[in-house]
């Protein structure tokens, strides 16, 4: 038997972790470390300062390389076959290091529950046949860290907010009928495929880190500034990981 937990760790700051987060990964005969290629080590190395400064001695630390996503082809399927790759990188490591079963933490960057696949990739073992058991110790959101950051709340005043991709927002434009928009997994700039009219954004990247860089104002005056900003920080660390809220003054709720 197996049991697997998936422990948020918040955006990048160690501080983030909550007790039940500690206790998870203490209580663990195994932790499982992605490495994700040389130009994040950034973010394997914050893994390894958690567990330095958190996770007892006696809890066996192992990294592997994690399989990298196809470029070309169809966009869910090559995130299915992906994800299928990485079930069999944790289920071959689970095997080769904790033969006669145990407890296996996983540490999920933000919160295993937003726009993360840790789950669906944990379910593929349990379709594989392994006799997994899943918990999740929920962690601090990107979302959460943008908002702190810029001192706002997420929602207008009794009103609801959609929470998206880029992928979608290019494809599809502004939702109908809300008046906050909150963007993550944008690979390229989607809100600048909007007519920027009424629109205020409040962006950020590196959230909880000490690369922590933010940007607010109207869209249409922000835009290049972010486009710019994201291209030159990306170059600088190898890697990138914002998110951004928008608010469109032109639909009903946007105030408060």
């Amino acid at each position: 038997m197996i049991q697997l937990s998936l422990v948020g760790i918040g955006t990048g700051n160690p501080d983030h972790l909550t007790r039940a987060a500690i206790r998870a990964l203490n209580a663990a005969d195994l932790i499982l470390l992605p490495r994700k290629g040389d130009a994040k080590t950034d973010l394997i190395d914050l893994r390894r300062e958690i567990c330095a400064d958190c996770v007892a001695d006696n809890v066996r630390l192992v990294e592997f390389d994690l399989p990298q996503r196809a470029r070309a082809g169809e966009y869910l399927g090559r995130v299915r076959d992906w994800h299928a790759a990485i079930a069999q990188v944790w289920a071959d490591n689970i095997a080769a290091h904790l033969p006669g079963g145990g407890r296996v933490a996983l540490m999920v960057w933000g919160d295993p529950s937003l726009y993360d696949s840790s789950l669906r990739i944990a379910r593929r073992l349990i379709g594989a046949g392994m006799d997994v058991a899943i918990d999740v110790i929920p962690g601090i959101t990107s979302l959460q860290a943008l908002t702190a950051a810029h001192r706002i709340p997420l929602n207008g005043l009794g009103a609801p907010v959609m929470i998206t991709t880029g992928r979608r927002l290019r494809a599809e434009g502004w939702p109908q009928g809300v008046a906050r928009v909150a963007v993550m997994l944008d690979e390229g700039c989607a809100f600048e495929s909007l007519p920027p009219e009424g629109i205020q954004i409040w962006w950020g990247a590196y959230l909880g880190m000490a690369a922590e860089h933010l940007i607010h104002g109207r869209l249409a005056d922000k835009a290049p500034v972010i486009r710019t900003e994201r291209a030159r920080l990306r170059a600088a660390h190898g890697w990138i990981m914002d998110i951004y809220l928008m608010e469109n003054a032109c639909i009903q709720g946007a105030a408060g």
